[in-house]
C-alpha cells in the first residue's frame, strides 16, 4: 500500500513538473544549433508554459522561417500571443507571416511603433497593445516597458522558481541597463539573460566592463546570440563558463 502511495505522489510530482516547466525554443537566428535547421540574420523563439505558448519575435525571411518551423514540427495554430522587441525587420519580418496563420492574437508591440504599422497589424484582425510601462502579461510573463533613445526595445521577462529570465531582441537601449532596470522593477534574481546583447562594434575593454556590471548584479547564467558579435560571445563564455549557454536556431531550453 505504501509503494502504491509513494508512486502516486511520484507521479503527481512529475506531472506538476511538466505543466510548470518553461521551455524556449530557438525558432530564428544567426547561428545553428540543429544541423537541419538554416541561420539567417535575424531573431525569433517561442516560449512554452503552463499550456500556453508565447512567440517572441519573428525573424527575417520568409523562406527560412517557414523551413526552420517545418524542420522543428512547430506549429504557428498553438501561439497565445506576440511579442515584438523592436519594429526592425529582422525581429518584424515574419509578422504578418504568423498572423496569416492565425490573427485572433493580441500583439504586443513598441509604444513607439508607428500608427501606420499598428494600423496594418490590427487589419489583419488581430488584437495590438502597446505600452511604455511595464506590463503583466499573465501566465509568469512580463513586459520591460519601452526603453532606449533613439531605437525604442521592450525585453520579455518570466518569473520562474530559478529566478528572472530575461529575452532580449537587441538589447538597443544596453544590455546592463534593461536588466538593472527589470532587477529594479521586480527585485528578483536574474537566472538568466538571453537574446540579442548588440556588441558587435564594442572594444574588448567595453565588452568585459559589461560582463562584469551583468556579474556584479548576480546574473548567474547568460546565453548570448544574434547581434552580441563573436568575440563578444567568446568573451561571455570565458567569463561564465559551465554558467554560459551557447544559443542557435533549433536550441531547446528548458527552465
Amino acid at each position: 500500500m505504501k509503494t502504491k502511495i509513494l508512486f502516486i505522489l511520484t507521479l503527481l510530482l512529475l506531472g506538476s513538473f511538466v505543466i510548470n516547466a518553461q521551455k524556449i525554443t530557438i525558432l530564428y537566428d544567426n547561428y545553428i544549433h540543429d544541423d537541419d535547421c538554416r541561420a539567417d540574420w535575424g531573431f525569433s523563439c517561442i516560449v512554452d508554459h503552463k499550456a500556453k505558448s508565447l512567440l517572441f519575435d519573428t525573424g527575417t525571411k520568409k523562406d527560412v522561417f517557414v523551413y526552420n518551423l517545418t524542420k522543428l514540427k512547430e506549429n504557428l495554430g498553438r501561439v497565445d500571443m506576440i511579442v515584438i522587441s523592436h519594429n526592425h525587420g529582422d525581429h518584424a519580418g515574419n509578422l504578418y507571416t504568423v498572423l496569416e496563420t492565425k490573427n485572433d492574437l493580441t500583439v504586443y508591440m513598441p509604444f513607439s511603433t508607428p500608427d501606420t504599422e499598428i494600423k496594418m497589424i490590427k487589419e489583419t484582425g488581430a488584437s495590438v497593445v502597446q505600452d511604455k510601462r511595464p506590463r503583466d502579461l499573465g501566465n509568469d510573463w512580463f513586459l520591460s516597458g519601452e526603453l532606449g533613445g533613439m531605437i525604442k526595445e521592450q525585453a520579455l521577462i518570466m518569473d520562474t522558481p530559478k529566478g528572472l529570465v530575461i529575452i532580449t531582441g537587441c538589447a538597443h537601449p544596453g544590455i546592463s541597463e534593461i536588466v538593472a532596470h527589470v532587477k529594479e522593477i521586480y527585485k528578483k534574481d536574474i537566472y538568466l539573460v538571453l537574446g540579442g546583447f548588440h556588441l558587435l562594434d564594442l572594444p574588448e575593454n567595453e565588452i568585459g566592463n559589461i560582463i562584469q556590471d551583468l556579474k556584479d548584479m548576480g546574473v548567474r547564467n547568460v546565453a548570448p546570440t544574434h547581434c552580441t558579435g563573436d568575440k563578444a560571445i567568446e568573451m561571455f563564455e570565458e567569463a561564465y563558463g559551465e554558467n554560459f549557454i551557447r544559443i542557435g536556431v533549433g536550441k531547446e531550453l528548458e527552465i
